[in-house]
């Protein structure tokens, strides 16, 4: 930078055009004067990306004085650099970019922040750009990190990644929800149509003589099913709660912006959605089975079995190898990667206790599992063990014992007749797979979507069988303290606004206890003539 700092500096220029508007150069008549011309800045810049010589010059300043300015103005842009040969390209493709432009020299501190970001010198900055360096520096968990690229790639990029960072105002992040909302619609009806087509897949003909039955069912289910397969696949919309979340994902990276000084306005904190609240979980009652039995639809978002319900689950899925898994989760309430991140060092048996501490998650590759520390602090917690769910464990431990002894048995056996074969993996994991490996957190999921189906069970994900806990210890006589505690929720808030759908039995008996508290003189009415007296 010295070098260039040398070459540069003040002088005077001819300025003067002929009649077809070019300068006149050395045939100007005035050059022999002392005072002609008009002051010119000239400065070395550091060389472009192919290696040639530029430099900065500008001219028709109406002093001296003005120029100088301007020539420092340059030359504190240029020792930002310093020695760094990248910064030196960057800050030189400004100042060629300013010069050819006859663009304003920017401010020294202003080139800095953007130079210490890595970002476009030039102001240029698109959001999808800025949103790429945000996401590149972001240190939080792979799960987190997850659905901010999931954002970014579906709804933030497309929408909005053109728009110049600098310039982006509420028009265009409403519009990005607006055309949300009007693909959601057309999924639905995409949806609802795929529903009717695999309904008519499996209807037949009542009435049609026998003869001829088989041969026109099977005609029609065909041509049905042909249909059905051009038609496009179940998809599912962007509900409010995920639009609240894109809309923070969006909001957290243009306040980092600002932070970094590159912009003053968020965009995303002037854009008005439809509150974002938790889907509240409905119990699988008998009247919301058999219309799901009848439309294939799920009366909400997140769906709890009943008692009978987890019992005929627990029932089918009692001699597979995970067994224990599901029912620490049906009980006690873990999250899937807590469950599949749990160590046998922080379950105590004897005690009848079991300590959260790490949990195995999927990346944010959006298949490679990582492992990590839980979910938030609260979540690291130790909790009580039920003597069933400790004798369940027991027999989970005898087996993996088992297990091991007779993997490493047949790998001893194979290494004998000089095959290769690796032995049971120590990962001191309570479950893992047949090799003692981790287990895949999907692994856990299709497995407990298996054993439902199989067991004619309507549909509920693997984590909301963790909302079943909840159910559970309510009808067990727990509070909201006691669901919070065990299901490590942060606040107590939490839990009461997600489980405010009771089971109907203990409501019921909730009902009755309190209509007793009541002292009453007057006994109750008896029944009437013809009505039932249970």
């Amino acid at each position: 930078m010295p070098s260039t700092r040398r070459a540069g500096g003040v002088s005077k220029r001819c300025e003067c055009r002929g009649q077809d508007g070019k300068l006149l150069g050395t045939a100007c008549p005035q050059l022999t004067k002392k005072n002609h011309g008009a002051p010119f800045v000239r400065q070395e810049l550091p060389l472009d990306a192919d290696g040639r010589r530029r430099q900065f010059r500008r001219t028709g300043y109406a002093g001296v004085k003005e120029a100088q300015a301007d020539l420092d103005r340059v030359r504190a842009v240029l020792d930002l650099a310093g020695d760094d040969p990248d910064a030196q390209r960057r800050v030189g493709d400004l100042l060629a970019t300013i010069a050819r432009d006859r663009a304003k020299i920017p401010d020294a501190t202003e080139v800095k922040r953007k130079l210490g970001v890595g970002v476009p010198l030039d102001g240029a900055m698109t959001v999808g750009d800025w949103l790429d360096t945000w996401r590149a520096a972001k240190k939080t968990r792979d799960t987190t990190n997850a659905g901010y690229d999931s954002h970014i790639r579906v709804h933030l990029k497309p929408h909005l990644g053109h728009h110049r960072l600098d310039r982006l105002g509420v028009a265009p992040v409403q519009a990005m929800f607006d055309a949300i909302d009007d693909q959601n619609e057309v999924i639905a009806a995409e949806n609802a149509a795929r529903r009717e087509q695999a309904a008519r897949c499996k209807r037949s003909r009542p009435g049609v003589p026998r003869a001829f039955e088989r041969q026109q069912i099977a005609e029609q289910i065909a041509v049905e099913k042909a249909k059905l397969a051009d038609m496009k696949p179940y998809r599912r919309i962007t509900g409010p709660a995920t639009k609240q979340r894109i809309r923070a994902t969006l909001r957290a990276a243009l306040n980092a912006a600002i932070a970094r000084q590159l912009i003053t306005f968020n965009a995303a904190e002037h854009v008005e959605l439809a509150s974002g609240r938790r889907p509240k979980p409905l119990l699988w009652t008998a009247a919301h089975t058999a219309r799901w039995r009848e439309t294939g639809e799920k009366p909400s978002a997140v769906m709890v079995w009943t008692p009978v319900q987890i019992g005929a689950f627990l029932d089918a899925a009692q001699e597979h190898r995970l067994y224990a898994f599901f029912h620490l989760i049906a009980f006690r309430g873990l999250r899937r990667g807590e469950g599949v991140g749990q160590d046998w060092t922080g379950v105590d048996l004897d005690g009848g206790l079991l300590t959260v501490a790490r949990e195995i998650v999927v990346g944010a590759d959006g298949w490679t599992p990582v492992e990590t520390e839980p979910k938030t602090d609260g979540s690291a917690a130790t909790i009580a063990l039920d003597s069933a769910t400790v004798e369940v464990l027991r027999e989970h431990r005898a087996r993996q014992v088992a297990e091991r002894a007779a993997w490493n048995a047949e790998a001893d056996r194979k290494r004998a007749a000089n095959e290769d074969a690796p032995r049971w993996a120590e990962t001191g994991k309570v479950f893992v797979q047949e090799d003692g490996s981790w287990l895949h957190p999907d692994t856990v999921s299709k497995e407990f979507r298996r054993i439902y189906e199989a067991a004619g069970l309507p549909p509920i994900n693997l984590r909301d069988l963790r909302h079943c806990a909840a159910t559970l210890i309510h009808a067990g006589g727990g509070d909201l303290h006691a669901i919070k505690e065990t299901l490590r929720h942060s606040t107590i808030v939490l839990a009461s606004d997600t489980y405010t759908s009771l089971l109907p039995e203990v409501d019921r008996e909730i009902a009755e206890k309190a209509a007793a508290v009541v002292p009453r003189a007057r006994k109750a009415p008896a029944p009437t003539a013809g009505e039932p007296t249970g």
